[in-house]
């Protein structure tokens, strides 16, 4: 049987990206610091990591906005907007390159897929096939 070795470039990178995570507590970062003196690498300790919490309320309320892009029945007007407002939020950050035409041809793949995907609710499974259905595709 051969040794496993774990690569000591890679290890460090690990504990980099712990001492630099919000989400890792404390004591936790402490340990990547000492492991990494250990290892002969010098880091810097982070600025005061901000946790990434949205308030529950926030992130649904963006949902909607994220939804209005996709809906057929909405204005240009209030996709323009929802856009706007989640682009501001860092979350909708559309690839400069990629057409409307495209991103709907993605969207039309990925309810296909979900056809498809036996980890897909009945109720999931419904609602991708209307709306195949209202955009002119077989389901």
């Amino acid at each position: 049987m051969t040794e496993h070795t774990k690569e000591p470039s890679r290890v460090a990178a690990g504990l980099k990206a712990a001492i630099h995570n919000p989400n890792v507590s404390e004591e936790a970062r402490a340990r990547a610091m000492e492991k990494l003196k250990e290892m002969g690498q010098d880091v810097e300790p982070a600025e005061e990591p901000q946790p990434a919490h949205v308030p529950e309320e926030s992130t649904r309320v963006l949902a909607g906005y994220k939804a209005t892009l996709s809906n057929p029945h909405t204005s240009p007007e209030a996709k323009a907007h929802a856009e706007e407002v989640l682009q501001a939020a860092g979350i909708l950050e559309r690839h400069p390159e990629h057409t409307d035409e495209e991103h709907q041809t993605r969207v039309l793949a990925g309810y296909k897929a979900a056809l498809h995907n036996p980890r897909v609710s009945d109720e999931a499974k419904k609602h991708a096939r209307e709306y195949l259905e209202e955009h002119g595709i077989e389901a």
